[in-house]
């Protein structure tokens, strides 16, 4: 079956992998990567796609409802996956409205886009599909009754040894959203109009919520590839507060998977948690990627471990976030394919290989090149 899909914010972290897993699985489909290239989309993420006939760029706003409505119409779009956003949560505290702009307006812009093109059609909403990617932020923060850790209530295939949960209490589907940053709170927000246009227009919307990725690609503000650097640097490394803040953590490509697998067998008008199944302190996690780097680089064991510098913690810093992914497992037999041990050692071996990717995004050499090819456009 031929179709026709969008994907926004392709140009990203997440949605480069998306983006590459659609192309390369589905030739029969067409694919519009839509991204309007911000710091943080790069098109070097795509080189190895950007060829194929499935394939195809358009630099714009997610918020220029015009122009959307206007692509709808000419590419016939029947499927969008919606990943653009701004996401860096220590951004949202210094810069609110442009994450406000951003996450909500432009949300909006896209659904009223689609709401009109579709009910424009003959079959209006039949074989149409809004797939909105959120995060596990929006819930709020969990407790830490067990701050030494637990055995966790439920394993996969790619469960590591020792794993350890940091609570009773995880975000299920049906957990009360309680943001805490502008960031979530722009996302509950957003979250909250997909539902609103199934409940009011009767749009086929999905809602997804996942929890902290990594793995190639990521742009390197983020903590994982910000510190892979850094320790290749000799650079600090600084540890917001203490150190024990819980993170569930998510290979990217395990990600796209699930989203390949929502698109395409989720049920219309549902939620589902994407997560891990693996709960790490921040302290933890960097020391795993330390002794990770250090044994890559041929370093002695603890070589990197100075570096360490704790500075104030975050403002609103949630102590705990932890998914329980059980109902997409049931429902449609995904689970993360990698142990986290292994999904960081191949994160830090792609980014020391990829040094020359890197330094350009370090340097801002990326952002020059790509906006200079698509300027005007």
């Amino acid at each position: 079956m031929k179709r026709n899909i969008v994907i926004t914010g392709g140009a990203g972290f997440i949605g480069s992998h998306v983006v590459r897993l659609f192309v390369n699985k589905y030739p029969e489909y067409n694919i519009i990567n839509l991204d309007k290239l911000t710091y943080a989309g790069n098109l070097a993420n795509l080189k190895d796609i950007e060829d194929k006939p499935n394939y195809k760029f358009v630099k714009m706003d997610i918020c220029d409802f015009e122009a959307f409505y206007q692509l709808m119409q000419d590419e016939k779009i029947d499927g969008i996956i919606h990943l653009a956003a701004e996401s860096h949560v220590d951004r949202s505290i210094k810069d609110p409205f442009t994450f406000a702009k951003t996450n909500v307006m432009g949300t909006l812009a896209l659904l009223q886009a689609a709401k009109l093109y579709w009910e424009s059609l003959p079959e209006k909403y039949d074989g149409k599909r809004f797939y909105h990617i959120s995060t596990d932020e929006v819930y709020g923060a969990l407790s830490m009754n067990h701050p030494e850790g637990i055995e966790p209530p439920f394993k996969t295939a790619a469960s590591s040894e020792g794993h350890k949960a940091y609570g009773d209490d995880f975000f299920y589907e049906t957990t009360k959203y309680n943001p805490h940053s502008p960031y979530s709170a722009s996302k509950a927000s957003s979250d909250h109009f997909v539902r609103a246009y199934h409940d009011t227009y009767g749009m086929p919307t999905i809602v997804t919520n996942c929890s902290n990725n990594y793995g190639p690609y990521q742009f390197p503000e983020k903590l994982i590839p910000l510190f892979i650097n850094n320790i290749r640097n000799r650079k600090p490394l600084p540890v917001y507060g203490k150190g024990e803040n819980v993170r569930d953590w998510l290979y990217v490509e395990d990600h796209a998977r699930a989203i390949d697998t929502i698109f395409h067998e989720g049920r219309i008008n549902e939620t589902y948690n994407i997560g891990g199944f693996n709960e790490w302190k921040n302290i933890d996690l960097i020391k795993v990627m330390i002794k990770t780097v250090d044994k890559i680089l041929g370093n002695p064991e603890g070589h990197s471990l100075d570096l360490i510098t704790y500075v104030t913690d975050r403002l609103g810093h949630d102590a705990r976030y932890a998914i329980d992914s059980t109902k997409l497992q049931k429902e449609l037999g995904w689970e993360p394919s990698l142990q986290f041990e292994e999904g960081i050692e191949k994160t830090v071996r792609w980014y020391l290989d990829n040094q020359e990717w890197m330094d350009n995004i370090t340097s801002g050499e990326y952002e020059k090149y790509y906006q200079d090819m698509y300027k005007g456009r």
